[in-house]
């Protein structure tokens, strides 16, 4: 039976959650897997595991209840490993990589920040910005709606000022919150968002940086900014280099 793999910690970590309920209907019981310096958390592996609500809150309370009294590099949902002789020996063949990563991350969490426009704000303001597309849209409406190709125009305008804001927006974000943290990496493109960026912090650094987002949320009205965090540090772990890690992604 596959065993599925939460997250990687020092042997010596003081409050490794063995025997919490882990991922699975009913829950698998979570384990700990020592070599060395190094433990996994693991459980058995369900054989229907899906990314359901209840098995992706399980693994993340594994995570955050270990990673609340000591450094953990945290596996993606759906990390899955051979047997616990496997995760040994990957444990054993990266060790140096792990250990350094554990030093590195340890007394850190990881803060999502996304960022949207409200749509009639920042219309307003890219009117007010645009004299071409103001003057068009003060024209159409004293008309009655104006022409096709008034309309047309409009929206080609608004649409291109759109974007350019949005550039401008992403960048002011990006350049207000960066200095704040220890290090950021961006979130998947397409998401939607105009800025989706994850944070390394201390954490004695998080209550200056939510008060940067809150006070970046009310000078610019026309931005929905959301910050996520406390978060196991998922987007800044690295995989050892050309080797197989504990746990390998589900398909």
């Amino acid at each position: 039976m596959s065993v599925y793999v939460y997250g990687i910690a020092r042997s010596d970590h003081p409050a490794l959650p063995e025997k919490a309920p882990g991922v699975g209907e009913p829950p698998r019981e979570v384990r700990v897997v020592r070599e060395g310096d190094l433990a996994a958390l693991i459980s058995d592996c369900p054989e229907d595991l899906r990314p359901k609500r209840r098995d992706l809150l399980a693994h993340q309370q594994v995570l955050t209840e270990a990673g609340g009294k000591g450094a953990v590099l945290p596996l993606r949902f759906g990390s899955l490993s051979e047997d616990d002789e496997t995760v040994r020996r990957v444990l054993a063949d990266n060790a140096e990589h792990y250990v350094r990563q554990l030093a590195e991350l340890d007394g850190r969490s990881e803060y999502n920040v996304k960022a949207v426009h409200r749509e009639e704000e920042v219309l307003r303001l890219v009117l007010a910005d645009n004299d071409e597309a103001r003057s068009l849209a003060e024209r159409n409406r004293a008309s009655g709606g104006g022409t096709y190709e008034d309309k047309l125009r409009l929206g080609e305008l608004l649409a291109n000022a759109v974007r350019e804001r949005e550039g401008t927006d992403a960048r002011l974000v990006e350049e207000a919150l960066t200095p704040l943290a220890e290090r950021s990496v961006p979130g998947p493109e397409g998401s939607g968002w105009l800025v989706n960026l994850s944070f390394l912090l201390d954490r004695d650094a998080s209550r200056d940086f939510l008060a940067a987002v809150e006070k970046l949320g009310e000078e610019n009205p026309h931005l929905d900014i959301r910050a996520t965090g406390p978060l196991p540090p998922y987007s800044f772990v690295t995989q050892p280099p050309a080797t197989a890690a504990a746990g390998q992604a589900a398909g």
